[in-house]
């Protein structure tokens, strides 16, 4: 490693303001090593992001009058970012008492269920609304119970990926069939009357800019999920090679061990994708409407 940058040494991990660690994960950065306040300080302020975009998100669906469902999507965004925060800060889990770690991957789970109701329920009837809903008010209250009694993250996970494919897939699958075909279904119809009602370049141009409003959004959605993905990539090799980059960073020292904490990038990562993801959602809503 680069021993010729400038470099603070890392002081030894050990206990703090929050210990004991309760949680039933324990992430590669080191616990207390920078403060005593806060277990994992990389792992916690990574979510500020989360905060700041959550913050945008929210004044924009003010601002522009955005569905409602966005809003409480993005407030459920916000939540996501506080529960990490709280969570890695403190390393409590898993009951009333110690519920951080609860509060960090459960408002994942909600935050998605928000998603999917309003990828789902739109233009459809009050009453399929309502059991749409209901459904999924059910399912993240099976999924809490059953966590809660379970306590295995990789349930936790399971479900969120799961969740999310579906989302994701029924959102590109709408995009799509619902506007691609009336693409080409205009185009058919101006091509047969072009030569009796003269020029259609006010039609053209309008089919030109819905073109590039497809190609918009697909560049978003292949950007956001890259980058996601990518996120899931980085975090899962922070888990594989754990104990070569602890050291690593303590060889480099600090400021410099902090580019290797492979969570923080995981919270960076996914909370760009995650934003990404909802403002397409509210584009494609705009479109469809």
């Amino acid at each position: 490693m680069p021993s010729w940058l400038p470099s603070i040494p890392y002081s030894p991990a050990g206990e703090g303001y929050w210990s004991p660690v309760t949680s039933t994960l324990n992430w590669c950065e080191e616990d207390y090593y920078a403060t005593v306040y806060a277990a994992e300080i990389v792992n916690t302020l990574t979510n500020l992001l989360f905060q700041f975009l959550a913050f945008k998100g929210i004044f924009n669906c003010v601002r522009h009058g955005h569905d409602t469902i966005f809003l409480v999507t993005f407030v459920g965004y916000f939540l996501v970012g506080t529960g990490s925060f709280l969570f890695h800060a403190t390393l409590k889990c898993c009951d009333l008492q110690d519920p951080m770690q609860l509060v960090d991957e459960l408002s994942m789970i909600y935050t998605t269920c928000l998603m999917f109701y309003a990828t789902f329920s739109h233009k459809k009837s009050r009453k399929t609304s309502l059991i749409i809903a209901f459904s999924l008010i059910s399912l993240a209250v099976f999924i809490t119970a059953y966590y809660h009694y379970l306590q295995d993250p990789v349930f936790h996970q399971n479900m969120y990926a799961l969740l999310t494919a579906i989302v994701l897939f029924r959102s590109i699958y709408i995009m799509e069939v619902n506007m691609r075909p009336t693409l080409r279904k205009r185009r058919e119809v101006h091509k047969a009357l072009e030569g009796r009602q003269g020029s259609t370049g006010e039609q053209k141009r309008c089919d030109d800019r819905d073109a590039r409003i497809l190609r918009n959004m697909w560049i978003m959605v292949t950007f956001g999920l890259s980058i996601f993905l990518g996120g899931f990539g980085i975090w899962t090799l922070d888990n594989v090679y754990c104990s070569t980059l602890r050291r690593w960073r303590r060889e480099i020292g600090l400021p410099w061990g902090i580019l290797l904490e492979g969570h923080g990038w995981w919270h960076l990562m996914t909370g760009l994708g995650a934003y990404f993801y909802i403002t397409w959602g509210i584009w494609l809503r705009h479109c469809l409407d």
